[in-house]
């Protein structure tokens, strides 16, 4: 069995994700075989061509340049996003420095072996691929009649690169998990043509190896281990395939697959089943792309290949935009996903496999003449409750030129993902709060708390906890449950609300460290962990943000990450970055629900840079969308004291003082986490000069 597959398997249903490459067909002549470099990317990198191995560049990140550039399969790649890859913790000018030295070793291997030059811009870098084979796209492309590609599947795909960047590590596991679809794909079209026995148990074994979740692979294994007299082997494939299912999606063995192990206990042999057609169920359908029987609870949203108005032209962008965003949503963890059929037509709003799912997310792709020669596309998306007959709940345009597709495509992407989630958090929590608190589940219980969470106001915040615990009393082990109470605890030591803050404190770590052991992948709950270790705990900052680093890998389209690294670099001292931080958190959503939060951790950096006029906008419009939050007055009320705007100071000291009474410039700065002393004083001196009560230097003895 190839060692490519590996032990680990998605909890989220996956469906078939088609790359669009270069041409990996049977070359057409000798001279061209000749020419061609053959790249391989399962297992260690390497090259060759017809005379032989070629070295590749000594550098192991100009390996990785060339491996991002091949899989983009001639498409542009921006600069920006290769730097985030493979130089995410060095600050902007260092990775685009590094990345043009990568850059010119890269030229010089494609001038060395006869390839095309490398196509760089400002903004993009273009690997022309058509001479050059590539391992993945072979396997990707490959029809039934070639199932001798998988024998490509030897080792794990770039082994000898894995390590490079954390960020880069998680591009590696979603290519290998592309990898792992292509390679199933076509091991379920070589099963289908298989009929012999023993020819269907090698396949069957191949395709169960890649896809553990293909219940349909399963039931032929054990069908042919039945009818080659294997009895034991069939009755262990079947607890191999109640295992793998579990782990893969969460459910049991469908009826069928039942049937398979009743009628061997029997002694009987099984049958092939049958679908509603009378014909044998293919193995090469990949069944969890459909919603289980038995599915999990919690919140299902399909994605749809988007529509086009000229299919020929953009039916393969409709598809790959969808897969793309349903691979964005798959990160946030308290979603299920339904990814995008592969068809060449959009499934209906109405056809059941879209009413089998809460939501859909479609989109309308258009092409329109710019008058001047260019193409333009406007890309449309709607999210639709699909249990409430269709009805929109968010919709949002994008336009951009056709000729810069791929640029588009990653806006489009991450923006919808950072969009789409609070979207839905909000709606559901509308939702939930007509269900009765006795039949609530532990998702509709984290649900409701929600909303609450970010109005910050009484009693429905206490409520919200009482939510919460309930919720963690249902189910123990979530992840995404503990991930908010900590969160709940947080602000309520920030908003000055706890009865005994030390001990809601460490409340707020415990639950945030144990929400991250449960699941290390949920980005959110790292972001809480070490928003809660910077804020509340004030541990050791380069650690602290290691993890918010970690995180915005794990998921670069949360804002929420986005904005508590903003903060925890403000107070490491790093104001730059943690501006830059705190834009992409707004510029990822600009109409996001809670981007009161995103402004008023925007405002510590701008402070510290002595942006007073911006820190004043900033604080008033956080202000506007929530008036609640006591960090957004403190802020605001020690820039006006800078400014010397003393009667507007005076009225919003009024209004902080009546929400935090006793509130002091001294314990004001015990709560404060910023750890330079330049920028302690500076917000300490604001918070005097707005006449905060300051009794330690009316008494300095």
């Amino acid at each position: 069995m190839n060692s490519f597959v590996t032990s680990h398997s998605d909890h989220l249903p996956q469906a078939r994700l088609e790359r669009r490459g270069p041409s990996q067909g049977p070359m057409r002549s000798s001279s061209e075989a000749s020419s061609r470099l053959r790249l391989r990317l399962i297992g260690q990198m390497t090259a060759d061509v017809a005379a032989g191995p070629v070295q590749l560049p000594r550098v192991r990140k100009t390996r990785a340049l060339l491996a991002i550039l091949a899989l983009a399969g001639g498409r542009p790649v921006l600069r920006e996003r290769v730097a985030a890859l493979l130089w995410s913790r060095r600050e902007r000018e260092q990775a685009r420095a590094s990345l043009r030295q990568c850059v010119h070793e890269l030229q010089e291997f494609c001038t060395e072996h006869g390839l095309a030059p490398l196509r760089t811009g400002r903004q993009h870098l273009i690997l022309d691929t058509e001479s050059i084979w590539v391992d993945v796209f072979a396997i990707a492309t490959a029809t039934a009649s070639q199932g001798d590609r998988l024998n490509l599947l030897q080792g794990e795909f770039l082994e000898d690169l894995i390590g490079l960047d954390s960020a880069f590590d998680l591009w590696i596991a979603d290519e290998a998990r592309r990898l792992r679809d292509s390679g199933a794909a076509l091991a379920g079209m070589v099963l289908d043509r298989q009929t012999d026995p023993e020819a269907v148990i090698m396949a069957a074994r191949q395709l169960v190896a890649l896809a553990p979740g293909n219940e349909a692979g399963w039931q032929r294994l054990i069908q042919a281990y039945a009818a080659s007299g294997a009895r034991a082997a069939a009755f262990d494939a079947y607890d191999r395939c109640a295992q793998a299912l579990i782990h893969s999606s969460g459910r049991s063995p469908s009826p069928e697959t039942l049937a398979l192990c009743e009628a061997l206990a029997v002694g009987e042999t099984p049958t092939a089943l049958q679908r509603g057609d009378g014909a044998p169920e293919p193995a090469s359908l990949n069944v969890i792309e459909r919603p289980p029987a038995r599915r999990s609870s919690g919140v299902w949203l399909s994605v749809n290949r988007f529509r086009c108005s000229d299919p020929q032209d953009e039916a393969g962008f409709g598809l790959e935009l969808a897969e793309d965003i349903a691979a964005a949503l798959a990160r946030f963890r308290w979603l299920n996903l339904i990814a995008p059929g592969g068809g060449l037509e959009a499934i209906p709003v109405d056809r059941p496999r879209a009413m089998e799912a809460d939501f859909l997310l479609d989109g309308a792709i258009q092409r329109r003449s710019t008058g001047v020669g260019g193409i333009e596309l406007r890309i449309t998306i709607r999210l639709l409750d699909m249990r409430a007959g269709g009805e929109m709940v968010w919709s949002r345009r994008f336009d951009g030129d056709a000729s810069d597709r791929g640029t588009l495509q990653d806006s489009i992407v991450a923006q919808t993902a950072a969009q789409v989630d609070p979207e839905l958090l909000l709606h559901e929590g509308r939702r939930v709060q007509n269900v009765p608190i006795a039949t609530a589940s532990a998702t509709d219980l984290m649900l409701r708390a929600i909303p609450a969470i970010f109005r910050l106001v009484e009693p429905e915040y206490t409520e919200a906890g009482r939510h919460l615990a309930r919720a963690a009393e249902l189910a123990p082990d979530n992840a995404a449950i503990l991930g908010w109470q900590a969160c709940w605890n947080l602000f309520l030591v920030g908003q000055s609300l706890a009865s005994d803050a030390p001990c809601t404190m460490q409340e707020a770590g415990r639950l945030a460290e144990r929400a991250v052991a449960l699941d290390p992948s949920c980005a959110r709950a790292l972001s809480v962990a070490a928003h809660v270790r910077s804020f509340l705990l004030h541990k050791n900052i380069s650690e602290t943000i290691d993890l918010h680093e970690r995180a915005l890998a794990l998921n670069p389209n949360l804002p929420f990450a986005w904005a508590v690294t903003c903060l925890s670099l403000a107070y490491a001292g790093e104001h730059d970055q943690a501006v830059a931080r705190g834009e992409q958190a707004r510029l990822l959503s600009p109409f996001d629900p809670h981007s009161f939060f995103f402004d008023g951790a925007l405002m510590v950096p701008r402070m510290m840079r002595h942006e007073y006029d911006e820190v004043v906008a900033l604080g008033r419009r956080s202000m506007a969308l929530n008036p609640a939050m006591i960090g957004t007055m403190k802020g605001l009320l020690s820039a006006l004291g800078l400014m010397g705007r003393l009667d507007e100071a005076a009225e919003l000291r009024a209004r902080l003082l009546a929400r935090a009474p006793g509130l002091t410039v001294a314990n004001a700065m015990a709560r404060s986490a910023l750890r330079r002393p330049q920028d302690r004083a500076l917000y300490a001196e604001g918070l005097r000069l707005a006449g905060l009560p300051d009794p330690e230097a009316c008494n300095p003895g």
